[in-house]
């Protein structure tokens, strides 16, 4: 347990000093990189009730609108992240049953009529405002004990870069190459009493765009 725990926090921070050392995406892209334009909502709970226990679970999730205006159909490969300031990585999707997306596409089927699951999504992108995209991003419940978060969407953009790994090294004793990608991070405060099922909400803190 002690060997997990200590194996999470050194990936966070491996992450964080990436983070902070990697180069930062192009201001002016060059003509064979493109990025999606990307529109979203802030992320909103939902509780669902265990139909075999009965018992209250709280899930986050948010939508996103994809707009290829690049020009060319692209591929998609989406990756999202929810990531707490306690060292809690949670991956979009995992844990959280086909019924959450269902009832999530209920609740907003007059603004999304054609709502998608991010997890299931098509890996093209079609050009043009007709084929814009609706995805929703889904989440368990992160730790009760955060006071911020962060949500990394990768996916969006084709740009990458290359950097060295501070500590890892190869057989030949060379710094091993990390491969980064373009990244959407969206920051947010915990607001409430995480501990009361609807007693918490997310404010706003700000967007930027990171290799990651």
């Amino acid at each position: 347990m002690m060997k997990r725990s200590f194996l999470a926090i050194l990936g966070l921070l491996f992450i964080v000093c990436i983070s902070q050392a990697a180069p930062k995406p192009a201001v002016i892209p060059v003509s064979n990189i493109w990025t999606i334009n990307t529109e979203f909502a802030h992320p909103q709970k939902i509780i669902m009730q265990n139909e075999s226990t009965n018992q209250l679970k709280r899930y986050w999730y948010m939508i996103i609108t994809l707009t290829n205006n690049t020009g060319r159909d692209v591929d998609f490969y989406p990756n999202c992240e929810l990531m707490t300031d306690t060292f809690q990585i949670i991956p979009a999707g995992k844990g959280v049953a086909s019924i959450v997306f269902e009832r999530i596409k209920e609740r907003h089927r007059n603004r999304y009529p054609f709502l998608k699951n991010f997890n299931t999504a098509d890996n093209k992108l079609l050009q043009g405002e007709d084929n814009a995209c609706d995805l929703a991003i889904i989440w368990e419940d992160f730790d009760k004990k955060a006071q911020n978060i962060k949500v990394f969407i990768t996916g969006l953009s084709n740009e990458t870069a290359v950097v060295e790994h501070p500590v890892a090294k190869d057989q030949e004793r060379q710094p091993i190459k990390v491969y980064l990608r373009k990244t959407l991070e969206l920051s947010y405060d915990i607001k409430g009493d995480p501990a009361l099922i609807s007693g918490v909400e997310l404010q706003f803190n700000g967007k930027r765009w990171i290799m990651r």
